[in-house]
């Protein structure tokens, strides 16, 4: 899916004011009168659900899978096969081919970076599968409520119990598995308020989730905590734990590793630092984007989902 296809299916989705008015350049006088409907989210999903799944072999016996939904990470091996991430909907019969590729071993295990539907969409499909689910307990907690992404126009009925997490933790979790030891820990609120990192030690590969998207500004979910202060104390703490051997999966784009991961987290700084100073100098959200507080990154970072002037919104209304 092409940016252009994305932010014409968006405008569709928001009412067609939206995001059609920041890929022009300005604030859509429309932006707080978005429609929150379900029709948004299948719309979403048939678009996302189509993008090839991409493969990349991060060692014998751990895999990366992007495309429909960001990326997943599949573990195999004699325990079977272990999954963080699950893709939308419409992607299961393509992700599940993966899946067989990788060997006859069951799925065992699969572990929900956070609780936004392009990453635990198929949480049915795998706990039909015999999954047992992991998640953080506010990941359970978001399913399990009626919720709304405004900026996104997007509406979310409570999860059928089929497809909630059977275990949960609150601050960290470690366990064995096909010879791997995992490593699980909570970010405190960042992208949402059920963040997760999970750091597979043998391979030296830590799946960050959307607290680091690589390459592209991100979302930012201020409907269930996440700010742009929080995304940069979660990157920092991320960085912290890595080495510059360490590959760094992103929720969302390409591969990266710890110098990317902290481009990353001082792009965040230094657009929150400059929109938060005009914030409190009493300047409006629109005064804010219409002096491109990002145009410096806006080259390497606003060629993704999200807009520079889209970004810089959120980033204001997170402050």
């Amino acid at each position: 899916m092409t940016r252009r296809e994305w932010l014409q299916d968006s405008s569709v989705l928001l009412g067609g004011a939206f995001l059609t008015g920041f890929a022009r350049g300005g604030v859509a006088r429309g932006a707080r009168r978005v429609e929150t409907s379900v029709d948004a989210v299948a719309r979403s999903r048939a678009r996302m659900g189509v993008i090839p799944i991409q493969t990349t072999k991060l060692s014998e016996s751990l895999t990366l899978l992007s495309g429909p939904g960001g990326n997943v990470v599949v573990l195999t091996g004699k325990d079977g096969k272990l999954m963080v991430d699950t893709f939308v909907t419409p992607a299961w019969p393509a992700l599940k081919r993966e899946l067989d590729n990788l060997g006859n071993a069951p799925l065992s295990h699969v572990i929900d970076t956070h609780w936004h539907f392009d990453h635990t969409d198929n949480n049915a499909h795998v706990r039909a599968a015999g999954a047992v689910i992991l998640a953080h307990e506010n990941t359970k907690k978001r399913l399990s409520e009626s919720l709304d992404l405004v900026p996104l126009g997007m509406h979310f009925d409570p999860s059928p119990a089929d497809a909630l997490p059977q275990k949960t933790f609150s601050a960290t979790d470690t366990f064995a598995f096909n010879g791997e030891t995992l490593k699980l820990g909570y970010i405190p609120p960042a992208h949402t308020d059920s963040d997760i990192f999970i750091h597979f030690e043998r391979a030296n590969v830590l799946h960050a989730g959307d607290v680091f998207f690589s390459n592209y500004y991100p979302f930012i979910d201020s409907g269930t905590n996440g700010s742009v202060h929080g995304m940069i104390r979660g990157a920092t703490k991320l960085i912290a734990m890595s080495d510059r051997e360490m590959r760094i999966v992103p929720g969302h784009g390409p591969l990266g590793d710890k110098a990317s991961l902290t481009g990353f987290r001082d792009m965040l700084a230094e657009i929150g630092d400059k929109v938060g100073r005009q914030k409190a100098a009493g300047k409006s959200a629109k005064e804010v984007v219409a002096s491109k507080p990002s145009a410096r990154f806006d080259a390497a970072w606003g060629q993704g989902l999200n807009s520079p002037d889209f970004f810089v919104e959120l980033v204001y209304n997170t402050l």
